[in-house]
């Protein structure tokens, strides 16, 4: 492999996990408050634990079966190598590594900053941010690096100067695909199998504590508690991480495999690439991710608050601060890197319903702008539909006042009516 733009992406995917690892051991130096927070955030912290090591040593026999699978797959058709079954398998220890890292660092973070909220505001959401921080820069580290390196060793390996490109880039795709298989796969069994589990410690703590007991929720006098939280994290933490590990993965390799159809059309019309070994189109979507990290590093920097008595809107206009910085830094550095990395002009292009045609790079940062842009405007609806003292909650507060029926009646229909604008964006 010629082109030495694919160390990109892999220097930035190594930055984003060395500052994950700082950020990690910074949030476990935080005072971790009383003996009696540390003991139940031990308890918290090994159910977790317990449930993912049962969780992995059934999805070790998956991954098993499912690599021989492939294997066997492999042999029989002839454009897939068998490569694709480390790949598979390196994307399933990725993906679980990614959850599991946001696990363990949520259940040190939890308790310190409880603790941190009985003094400082500003130390409280620096300490949960960061918490947040680690595992958002594992998911994406881990993604790029392994993108990265299996895409760098199967161009090495399959990538000849027999002049049939495309052909020969498509056999690299369709074994790095294995790499998306392995981490989606893993992903639906962290997702629905934690999501199961939280859920029924979820429903089990209120039924016995506020129910049967009638004990407030989440009260420790209640030692479904325990198990409730367990749940929250080995759900909404370690599956959602390995949920979007799979998601992002698959979002980089679908924009490498149109990469590659580019490259084709504009073989077909006369057009040949000659910089970065030809590869500019298919390379661009993995520098744009390890780019992205940068821009994610220096976001997190900007979320901060000064003030010991601010509310919620400050708060919230911090972490937009962060969000949109990421997502201006990451427009500014597409601009240069799709000028550096695309030619001027791309010909030979084939739309449905149009025929073949010409496009400018400039219509390539715009479409990538849209996706950054939709990306914010996502966020900022989830915010006002979500957010506290916003119109949504008010009238969902506003409904409860006359019973469950309306409450259950103004929640469904705010969560109903706030999907669409996310499927019209």
């Amino acid at each position: 492999m010629d082109s030495t733009m694919i160390f990109i992406p892999i220097a930035l995917a190594v930055l984003g996990l060395v500052f994950m690892i700082a950020k990690a051991l910074w949030v476990k130096k935080q005072d971790a408050g009383t003996e009696k927070m540390q003991s139940i955030s031990k308890s918290i912290k090994e159910g977790a634990l317990a449930f993912l090591n049962a969780e992995y040593r059934l999805l070790l026999i998956f991954v098993v079966i499912a690599a021989a699978a492939l294997f066997g797959i492999s042999r029989m058709v002839e454009t897939t190598s068998w490569l694709i079954v480390p790949a598979f398998v390196f994307g399933a220890v990725f993906s679980a590594l990614a959850g599991n890292i946001g696990m363990r660092i949520a259940t040190e973070a939890n308790v310190r900053t409880t603790q941190a909220a009985r003094t400082s505001l500003p130390q409280a959401l620096k300490v949960s941010f960061s918490g947040g921080t680690v595992m958002g820069l594992g998911v994406a580290g881990l993604a790029v690096l392994g993108l990265s390196l299996f895409f760098m060793i199967f161009v090495n390996r399959f990538m000849g100067n027999d002049g049939n490109f495309y052909e020969n880039m498509t056999v690299v795709l369709e074994a790095l695909a294995g790499f998306s298989l392995g981490a989606e796969s893993i992903a639906l069994f962290a997702r629905v199998g934690g999501g199961i589990y939280t859920k029924a410690a979820d429903v089990g703590a209120d039924l016995v504590g506020k129910v049967e007991a009638g004990i407030p929720e989440d009260d420790p006098r209640n030692p479904a508690t325990i198990a409730d939280n367990v749940g929250d994290n080995v759900g909404d933490v370690a599956g959602m991480g390995a949920d979007l590990f799979g998601s992002y993965v698959a979002t980089v390799l679908a924009s490498m495999v149109l990469g590659n159809y580019i490259i084709k059309d504009m073989a077909e019309a006369g057009q040949v690439l000659e910089t970065f070994s030809g590869m500019g189109p298919v390379l661009l979507p993995l520098v744009i991710a390890g780019v992205g990290i940068l821009a994610s590093i220096a976001g997190t920097l900007l979320v901060r608050i000064k003030s010991n008595d601010a509310k919620e809107a400050q708060v919230q206009k911090a972490l937009n601060l962060g969000n949109w910085t990421a997502i201006i830094l990451t427009v500014i550095a597409c601009y240069f890197l799709i000028q550096y990395m695309l030619p001027e002009t791309i010909s030979g292009m084939r739309f449905f319903g149009e025929g073949v045609r010409a496009i400018s790079s400039l219509n390539v940062f715009l479409a990538t702008i849209i996706g950054l842009a939709v990306g914010g405007l996502i966020s900022a609806f989830t915010e006002y539909y979500t957010g506290l003292g916003k119109r949504p909650v008010l009238n969902i507060v506003k409904n409860s006042s006359t019973g469950a029926a309306t409450n259950i009646i103004a929640g469904l229909s705010t969560g109903m009516l706030s999907t669409f604008s996310s499927v019209l964006l």
